[in-house]
């Protein structure tokens, strides 16, 4: 059985990771509206690595005999001043949520809770490649600015970022077996 409070920190979590997709879908549909498609078609991804986040956190306290509780998602904003506005929102949010992620980490550790220490690692891991694949984009972006030859490159170099297929195994039930 999970601790209350390692409980309620996994509930936070989802909380957070449904966020992250909420404010993933409102900056495609920003870029959509720009007409930016690679830029698009990256975040329609990260929506889909943010849901399958909330399916692993919630497959975890299933499994530890827990029950899942949502909560409000808040509404995200809807229009940035720019692409390179935008990516400093998804890298200082990619920031935010290893903070939220250690502090998960934490809570385990101080309540001797080692299953789900040893559960978030992956998350850790996750979390490292989130922040350099933003970080990466936002750096390309500082270079060029509002430049709009450099800006169609990025969208071009984005338009072939693909999912990868332990999501669509996740989303369609054949990785958990349902």
């Amino acid at each position: 059985m999970i601790k209350d409070k390692v409980l309620k920190a996994l509930n936070n979590q989802i909380n957070e990771e449904l966020y992250s997709a909420y404010l993933y879908a409102s900056m495609r549909a920003y870029f959509e509206k720009l007409n930016l498609k690679g830029f698009a078609n990256w975040l329609r991804i990260q929506v889909q690595e943010e849901l399958f986040h909330v399916r692993k956190f919630e497959n975890y306290i299933f499994e530890r005999g827990g029950e899942v509780e949502l909560y409000e998602i808040k509404k995200p904003p809807k229009s940035w001043k720019s692409p390179l506005d935008a990516f400093e929102g998804v890298y200082k949010h990619e920031c935010h949520i290893t903070e939220c992620i250690n502090k998960l980490a934490e809570i385990a550790e101080k309540e001797g809770d080692r299953s789900t220490r040893m559960f978030l690692d992956w998350f850790i891991n996750e979390q490292m490649e989130e922040e350099a694949n933003a970080d990466g984009i936002l750096q390309k972006l500082q270079m060029v600015k509002d430049a709009p030859g450099g800006i169609y490159w990025i969208d071009k170099e984005l338009e072939q970022r693909t999912i990868n297929p332990m999501i669509i195994a996740d989303i369609t039930g054949t990785a958990t077996g349902q």
